[in-house]
């Protein structure tokens, strides 16, 4: 009788197995990092767009190392575009405390006209010639 060589598929159907896991994963974290630098363009694009007002700011250091990481990564052109990218990301993560805000300084804004026209009214009716 001829002996017939066993081969051990098992071992090499688990390495192909877990190569594809891997595979999978790989491709995963691709798609991941594909979405979420896609996510980053799209939120810079609008940070970016219609930028026609100028602001010079004093910042500190650890502000000034978060701006220049964003321009490191190759994600913001400048420090400029970083700081916008920064600030319109900012407003967005706290638009509920930014409504908030524009009641109350739609209300503070009504009182002072109301004060301004008390003021008006008494400076009338004291310069007004009495009978």
């Amino acid at each position: 009788m001829s002996e017939i060589p066993v081969t051990e598929e098992q071992p090499a159907e688990k390495a192909q197995d877990q190569k594809a896991a891997g595979g999978k994963k790989s491709k995963g974290m691709v798609s991941m990092a594909s979405d979420v630098a896609t996510k980053i363009k799209e939120a810079l694009d609008q940070a970016l767009s219609e930028r026609a007002n100028v602001l010079m700011i004093r910042v500190n250091d650890e502000t000034l190392k978060h701006l220049d990481m964003l321009v490191e990564a190759d994600i913001c052109k400048s420090r400029s575009e970083s700081a916008a990218f920064l600030i319109t990301e900012g407003i967005k993560a706290n638009a509920s405390l930014f409504e908030q805000i524009s009641v109350v300084t739609e209300q503070i804004a009504a009182l002072r006209a109301q004060l301004r026209e008390m003021v008006h009214m008494n400076t009338a009716t004291e310069n007004s010639p009495q009978s």
